[in-house]
């Protein structure tokens, strides 16, 4: 310090510049470079985030078309559910035939379940079904199935009077009611989507029990 006394005033102003000069650049390396080096990062972030935000933002007037096109898709797929069902409502085929032999005014004898035909989205899933009741009431009843929402293909109709119930190969003779006029037999077959190759499962196989029901 005394020393420094000594030197003269130039010489102190000189020293004094000399160490300010010499914190400053400690302290810029100790802390001042940390924090410009960490602002720097977060500033290439911040420009990252949001190039991404403008990129994004374009799809912003699309948004609402994309929202319409699922809501549509989805309503599609519901109507397609509806006309080829899941395998899981194979039963659900005989009670929606009952329900309309019920409408037309016609008897549903028996069920008999027929071969299952897989194919790669859908199996065929025919029923040979007899079936009795006044001609025009049968004719309205496969009218009605004919307009159902669900696909149901009808072949191999056979048809007789209720004196000859043979003529249509029924398997059994009923006590048919007085305004009973026609049997008759027929194949129908309805379709079920299932994924490719699934397990077998909820399809009536041959075999098994349908339906089968009669009136005294």
């Amino acid at each position: 310090m005394d020393k420094f006394n000594e030197l003269s005033a130039i010489k102190q102003w000189l020293v004094l510049v000399a160490g300010a000069a010499l914190l400053t650049g400690v302290a810029y390396f100790l802390v001042f470079k940390g924090q410009v080096e960490t602002n720097q990062t977060a500033q290439l972030a911040l420009d990252a985030k949001l190039r991404e935000n403008a990129e994004l933002e374009s799809y912003r007037p699309k948004l609402a078309e994309i929202e319409r096109q699922l809501v549509n898709l989805k309503q599609q797929l519901d109507i397609e559910r509806r006309i080829v069902p899941d395998e899981k409502e194979a039963d659900g085929f005989m009670k929606m035939l009952d329900a309309e032999a019920v409408k037309a005014g016609i008897e549903i004898r028996r069920y008999s379940a027929l071969p299952v035909s897989n194919k790669e989205f859908y199996s065929e899933v025919p029923f040979e079904v007899e079936l009795d009741g006044p001609y025009f009431s049968l004719l309205n009843f496969f009218d009605r199935v004919a307009k159902l929402e669900r696909i149901v293909n009808v072949n191999g109709l056979l048809v007789a009077s209720t004196r000859k119930p043979g003529d249509a190969k029924t398997k059994h003779v009923y006590h048919y009611a007085p305004n009973e006029s026609v049997v008759a037999t027929c194949q129908t077959t309805t379709f079920f989507s299932h994924d490719v190759n699934p397990p077998a499962s909820g399809v009536v196989r041959p075999g098994q029990p349908a339906n089968a029901k009669g009136k005294i």
